[in-house]
């Protein structure tokens, strides 16, 4: 077994859902992983993690997002059901087209068009499907990205980041993977360091092509923490969620996530999702009660 841990904003819903995502991971490429926060020191709180094998957990499951192919995962024969008719959007249809993997199985009703589609992931070893945006079952797909975007779109972009700055600063990042933000040309909103609304920036900037920094690794590790588990959504787009104070396997931790595991240590957040056009973004949270 292997164990290290990681510097953490509880405050940040997107680095605690990522941090269920770093556990999923170490589960799936590692086996047998545990994980939980550790906020003795409240001036800095840890995610610590432990999983099978002698690699550090948390390097193990970036080095596998830095080298791993994306692409779409689509029904059987999917098109979209309306073609584009310009020159420049079919040339695009037909290169996103090739980076599809075909399924006979899929989480809900064909959609009409590419931007819902569940993600893989893949290192030529392990095959991981990303799509809780694509949930066709009774949850809260939690879906927070809008418009034309796809989900393919939105994870190269994070996989072309995570690439770059791992070659950079790979010692870094395993030390703290939450640190270190890059400009994004899009992300799923997760990360409430990169999220904005005309209002508060003062001009819109993606009509201005400008990008905006935030962090890779808690874009994607919050889609795979969150493809299991949902925070808790009520009222009118006001978001809850836990933290827990002891080390659980993925099957405990996404029920930990909600706050449902009353015999452990917890604490419990919750925040606001504020609109940036048809797209929902986080904001930080505030705590709201500790269970000891």
């Amino acid at each position: 077994m292997a164990e290290s841990s990681i510097s953490v904003d509880l405050f940040n819903s997107g680095q605690v859902f990522a941090c269920l995502g770093f556990l999923e991971a170490a589960d799936v490429l590692c086996g047998d992983a545990e994980g939980g926060f550790d906020w003795g020191d409240e001036v800095e709180v840890r995610f610590c993690l432990r999983a099978g094998g002698e690699q550090n957990p948390f390097e193990a499951v970036m080095e596998f997002l830095a080298r791993a192919e994306v692409k779409a995962v689509v029904p059987q024969g999917w098109r979209p059901k309306k073609e584009p008719t310009k020159a420049k959007d079919k040339e695009k249809l037909e290169q996103e087209l090739c980076q599809q993997e075909q399924s006979e199985v899929f989480p809900a009703a064909s959609p009409e068009t590419n931007s819902a589609m569940p993600i893989q992931l893949t290192d030529g070893k392990k095959r991981i499907v990303l799509g809780h945006w694509a949930d066709g079952s009774s949850r809260n797909e939690f879906k927070l990205y809008a418009g034309n975007r796809s989900a393919l779109g939105i994870a190269t972009a994070m996989q072309e980041g995570i690439a770059r700055i791992w070659k950079k600063q790979q010692n870094n990042l395993i030390e703290r993977p939450f640190g270190i933000t890059t400009p994004m040309a899009g992300s799923f909103n997760f990360d409430p360091r990169g999220a904005w609304t005309p209002i508060d920036a003062g001009y819109s900037p993606n009509e201005q092509k400008h990008r905006v920094a935030a962090s890779p690794f808690v874009e994607i590790l919050a889609a795979w923490g969150l493809e299991n588990a949902r925070p808790d959504e009520f009222e009118t787009r006001k978001v809850r969620y836990a933290a827990w104070g002891v080390t659980l396997p993925p099957v405990l931790a996404r029920v930990a996530l909600i706050g449902r595991v009353s015999t452990v240590p917890m604490k419990q957040f919750r925040f606001e999702l504020d609109m940036s056009g048809k797209n929902k973004v986080t904001t930080f949270a505030e705590q709201e009660t500790i269970h000891d």
